[in-house]
């Protein structure tokens, strides 16, 4: 039969025209898998995409604004869409009819939005909550929680680590002021649970009753309300409880949070034994539980931009979705792979247990932006394969944003709501493209597929991944691609860990051993990818950047484009890109001239801190304290090249000395750990020996009269003395010469006092390092058997940040040629002291501070110093 113009015939009819009779599409066709010709897509349809852009952005701005702006914005689109042609008067004019109704389409998702929008912002201004908390009101609350809780992340403030805290998302339902009536109301409010028990968060060695809250769950608390810490929260206030007991429960949680709290209790349980970094990343990366997630491993992920697989994500859901249904494009074709078809489910079987799969996916992993965001297009996919229609992505993306717009409008503001759908929508449309394009040009189609995938979403994710940590990495795209392949075995064994826990626990261990390879391959790719010297760069963190970012990818994209037809200039290019990244010391040494050749002790800028660096040979290096950043000391170790540590001494126990040291243990090979005797404050104490336990490092203790060496480096420890035995009431220095009379060592006022302080030996020079003495520790030291060998030092390491708070006499004593002084930028101590300065130099010694100079290096040998700044 001949087809008539414009008419072809389907390869799927018979050239009778008549219809065949249809077979179970899981049945076998006879032919090989993956043989049938795939259906021809037409232009991708967009229509629903300036509704859903609109929706968003009207969210975005009417949560903030007064009730009446957002009711007249409602009635203005709805006075609009009335005024546009008639129905009538389009058909007249077709070429007018899609424009109108795109445009009425457009106003009305924009009056929806700002309805949404409205009512929601009007709930945290509505009821007694505000107005109590703009008076500070001590109130008892009864609250539902609506999240998990979770654990602030330690922060240092000067010499201390802020206490711990456990955030809570919840709803207030009654609330009663001291001495007034309970009210009824409905108002969202943070939880913030201050101070947790010692023992229990702060150190880490137990669990606080308010973690194993669920979602759902009421509680009667005592507290004082106060308002939202920032503007345009979604929260009407914060509720601060200052007791540490119990909670007091008043609501068990739903059954469905039971459910979802004894699946998620039991793959923590069957990952207890596994090591510690897929101990820490399974869990996150199946159900999205981060509480074991340790900051500095957070923080590699950062720096390779793998942050999506620390918490579920909507590819976690496709990848669910891939096992059930197989591969998207043959969903409708008798070859359609998946459980479902081997199982003899019908298609609209496999959407009804898909949208059950769904749902269970949102409540255990819990409705986070991505997971939501996952969910719905999920299901929106599903809808079109009940119904036997082929719908595009874009607008399935577009009906996703849109729907959840409305639906919960504060996700409108939501960062991670912003990548999820950036990174979804590069997936759909820059992807394939780009894929194709290096198909063409001879890269392997599943290379060509996952290189295409990675540098799509890095492309447009990293100028608001920039906005955020104002830095971008130049490794996310290797990173991504090696971790791809260990993403979906690690979630698919992870599901089926959390699955079987609850009946049959050996098998989930079983089944979570055989994961912990896959998520401890993702984990040493995040580490190594950040471990690189050159991994990242610095940008501007604003949208002014992300713009800046965002022309720059064009351009790189674009050269990119003419430089795939030249073999020899990619090559050249990549070279030139992995030597910027992996910056060989040599080769670094001989661009920047850091470290200077023949350095004996650097001065790490590591802020309102120490951290010091004695050269002990190549590659060797003696640490003296760690400073409060692990990354800014991490930084200065990998400038230096410095990949063995002999000893890392710490003068004491204070936070900007010591919370920098998973820094100097990441990826260096550490004999021994040295530390004063005074064990304050004991939260760092206790947080010292447990990083030692975790990488089975000795600890010891100094004390004065101790002398080490190492190469040409040699040490004194001149102070503290040793304490001395119980029933003892004097000491005499251990080597003292004869004669000497014993002494009694002052009992340390605190810390600073108890400081180790070094004298070092190295190349001729000799420097002296004093830790946080205060001037009583400083006095007894000059009269110390010690003060003969103090006397004129090349360089002195001033005390305390050059503090205020220093006794001349030491100062006159030593004599520095050159004073090196360690603080912070701006600090809010005022160090380094006017007058400590200027007593330093009116003893002749040149003053250096690492706020104004940076990283200082200090070179030379045999009476010669010399001075470099990074």
């Amino acid at each position: 039969m001949r087809s008539l113009p414009g008419t072809p015939v389907r390869q799927d009819e018979p050239a009778s025209g008549l219809r065949p009779t249809r077979s179970p599409v899981h049945a076998s066709s006879g032919t090989r898998l993956g043989t049938a010709r795939p259906r021809q897509e037409g232009p991708t349809d967009l229509r629903l995409v300036p509704p859903a852009l609109a929706a968003w952005g009207t969210a975005a701005l009417v949560l903030d604004a007064h009730p009446a702006w957002a009711f007249g914005l409602v009635i203005g689109c709805l006075v609009a869409v009335g005024l546009l042609p008639s129905a009538r008067r389009a058909r007249r004019a077709r070429v007018a009819s899609w424009p109108r109704v795109s445009a009425a389409a457009l106003l009305l998702c924009v009056a929806a939005a700002a309805a949404s929008a409205g009512l929601h912002g009007a709930d945290l201004r509505r009821g007694p909550v505000p107005g109590l908390a703009r008076e500070y009101a001590t109130v008892t609350a009864e609250v539902e929680l609506s999240s998990d809780p979770r654990l602030t992340r330690p922060k240092v403030r000067g010499d201390h680590v802020a206490p711990t805290a456990v955030l809570i998302d919840a709803d207030v339902l009654r609330v009663q002021e001291a001495g007034g009536t309970a009210v009824t109301t409905r108002a969202p409010v943070l939880v913030i649970v201050d101070a947790a028990p010692p023992g229990r968060v702060a150190d880490g060695r137990g669990r606080s009753p308010w973690l194993g809250l669920l979602p759902s769950t009421r509680l009667r608390v005592s507290a004082r309300l106060a308002p939202a810490m920032t503007g345009g929260d979604r929260v009407a206030a914060v509720l601060r409880v200052r007791h540490q007991g119990e909670p007091e429960v008043v609501g068990e949680p739903s059954g469905p949070h039971r459910l979802a709290g004894r699946l998620r209790a039991g793959l923590r349980e069957a990952t207890d034994g596994l090591p510690a970094d897929p101990r820490a990343l399974l869990p996150g990366l199946v159900v999205g539980d981060t509480s074991r997630i340790t900051p500095e491993l957070e923080e590699a992920f950062k720096e390779t931009d793998l942050t999506h697989t620390l918490a579920v994500s909507g590819a976690n859901f496709t990848i669910l979705l891939a096992l059930l249904l197989g591969p998207p494009g043959l969903a409708q074709h008798v070859e359609r792979r998946g459980l479902a078809p081997r199982l003899g489910i019908s298609l609209r079987g496999t959407a009804v247990l898909g949208g059950v799969l769904s749902l269970g996916f949102v409540i255990v992993c819990r409705p986070d932006p991505s997971v939501v965001r996952a969910a719905a297009c999920g299901a929106v996919a599903l809808l079109a394969l009940a119904t036997g229609r082929r719908r595009s992505m874009i607008p399935a993306l577009a009906t996703a944003v849109l729907l959840l717009v409305l639906y919960d409008p504060w996700l409108a503001r939501s960062y991670g709501f912003l990548l999820s759908v950036v990174a979804t929508g590069a997936l759909l449309t820059l992807a394939p493209r780009w894929s194709a394009g290096l198909r063409r040009r001879g890269v392997p189609p599943r290379l060509a597929e996952a290189l295409g995938a990675a540098a799509a979403a890095q492309a447009l994710c990293a100028p608001i991944v920039a906005v955020l940590s104002a830095r971008v990495s130049l490794v996310a795209v290797p990173c991504n691609l090696l971790a791809e392949f260990a993403i979906a075995p690690a979630t698919v064994l992870g599901f089926a860990a959390l699955a079987t826990a609850p009946v049959a626990m050996p098998v989930a261990e079983a089944l979570a051993w055989c994961a912990h390879w896959p998520a401890g391959w993702i984990a040493r790719i995040a580490r190594a990818g950040a471990a690189l010297p050159g991994g990242g760069v610095d940008w501007p963190g604003s949208w002014a950047g992300a713009a800046l970012l965002l022309a720059a990818t064009l351009v790189v994209v674009l050269v990119g484009r003419r430089l795939l037809g030249h073999p020899w200039w990619c090559a050249a290019c990549g070279l030139l890109l992995a030597l910027a990244v992996v910056q060989p010391p040599p080769l670094t040494r001989a661009v920047t001239g850091w470290p200077p050749p023949g350095w004996r002790l650097v001065m790490c800028d590591v802020g309102q801190g120490d951290a010091m660096v004695l050269a002990a040979g190549a590659g060797t290096g003696v640490v003296v304290d760690a400073g409060p950043d692990p990354q800014l000391v991490d930084h200065c170790l990998r400038s230096l090249g410095i990949s063995r540590i002999p000893l890392v001494v710490l003068t004491h126990f204070h936070a900007d000395h010591v919370a920098g040291l998973p820094g100097v243990l990441r990826g260096r090979a550490v004999g021994a750990i040295e530390t004063t005797e005074f064990e304050e404050p004991a939260d760092q104490a206790a947080f010292v020996r447990r990083l030692a336990a975790a990488r089975r490092i000795p600890v010891t203790r100094a004390a004065a009269g101790e002398q080490r060496r190492t190469g040409e480096l040699s040490w004194q420890v001149v102070w503290p003395p040793p304490s001395p035995p119980p029933d003892s009431p004097s000491w005499t220095p251990p080597g003292a010469p004869p004669g000497v009379l014993p002494v009694h060592p002052p009992a340390p006022e605190g810390p600073n006092d108890a400081s180790v302080a070094m004298l070092v030996r190295t190349a001729g020079l000799r420097l002296l390092l004093l830790g946080d003495l205060e001037p009583p520790a400083q006095r007894a030291l000059a009269r110390s058997p010690a003060a003969e060998a103090l006397e004129g030092v090349d360089v002195l390491k001033v005390a305390h940040h050059g503090s205020a708070y220093q006794d001349p006499g030491l100062i006159r004593r030593a004599a520095p040629r050159l004073a090196l002084i360690s603080c912070g930028e701006d600090n809010s101590y005022g160090h380094p002291a006017p007058g400590t300065v200027a007593a330093l130099r009116a003893g002749g010694a040149a003053v250096l501070r690492t706020d104004r100079d940076g990283a200082l290096a200090v070179a030379g040998g045999g009476g010669e110093l010399r001075v470099a700044r990074d």
